[in-house]
């Protein structure tokens, strides 16, 4: 039947129980898994959308840490979030203090906007034409 979509998404962060809190508390994401995998006290940090459609894998491992070279007005994650509606979603989480670099902004493919989580990572936030 072939590939079918995205599953997951590995997210660098330096602390996996403030970037937890974050996309639980914050970002309205369901924590789904937190485990130790080793006995060098690493952990599975797994948390999922909303809908159901993804999970992210917050990796505190220095190898997963990787930012892709950008400028500074564009996402450093290679991937973009999305919501049914960006401005309303941009003034929940700048309401729960969420930093967004760009508010905002229709563009012939929709809305969209970009925001900081809790380690510094930019997301994209894109929402329908």
């Amino acid at each position: 039947m072939g590939i079918q979509g995205v599953k997951k998404v590995i997210v660098g962060v330096r602390d996996q129980e403030r970037a937890k809190r974050f996309w639980t508390e914050v970002a309205g994401f369901s924590l789904t898994t937190d485990a130790p995998y080793d006995d060098q006290g690493n952990r599975w940090v797994e948390v999922t959308s909303p809908d159901g459609g993804v999970a992210l894998v917050l990796s505190a491992d220095p190898e997963d840490a990787f930012r892709f070279p950008t400028r500074e007005d564009l996402p450093t994650a290679n991937f973009f979030l999305y919501a049914d509606d960006v401005e309303k979603t941009y003034e929940e989480l700048s309401a729960k203090g969420v930093e967004f670099p760009a508010p905002p902004v229709r563009q012939p493919w929709g809305w969209w906007c970009m925001f900081l989580d809790s380690e510094g990572n930019r997301f994209a936030l894109q929402g329908p034409e």
